[in-house]
């Protein structure tokens, strides 16, 4: 019998929703990381954030996420400008257009967390998802 590992069992998880999504999103012609972007913006009571702050939240690279802007912006999601009291510091707002994709993309998630989570009872979900906050509450003491 092969051993259980936590980490590999999670990878795999990962790897399947991220490609189940990406398929989703291809028609649209997004990326999971193109839309995590919207989402945050779109979760955000202003609507937009500066790059350095998306970099910290999405926990990439400041050059990963310029880029994920500039393509956004190009299909007209966002848009990007210098904040107005310090001019190197760039900002993203999400667009109406951007806004409707993202109502789309959060029902498309809530769909594929129920599958996800579909051979759990409640209960084991509540449980699950405790634990899953539990260690992601921890994360930088124990990673």
């Amino acid at each position: 019998m092969q051993k259980r590992v936590c980490g590999k069992m999670i990878k795999r998880i990962h790897d399947a929703l991220e490609k189940k999504v990406n398929n989703s999103l291809r028609l649209h012609d997004l990326t999971m990381a193109q839309v995590g972007v919207l989402l945050e913006l779109y979760h955000t009571p202003e609507k937009q954030m500066p790059l350095k702050k998306l970099e910290c939240i999405l926990h990439v690279a400041q050059s990963t996420v310029a880029g994920i802007v500039v393509r956004l912006e190009q299909k007209g999601f966002v848009e990007s400008f210098g904040d107005a009291a310090d001019r190197r510091i760039k900002v993203a707002r999400i667009t109406q257009a951007g806004e409707a994709c993202c109502l789309q993309a959060d029902t498309n998630m809530e769909e594929m967390e129920k599958k996800l989570l579909s051979p759990l009872t409640e209960v084991e979900q509540t449980i699950f998802l405790e634990l899953l906050e539990k260690i992601c509450d921890k994360e930088s003491e124990i990673l």
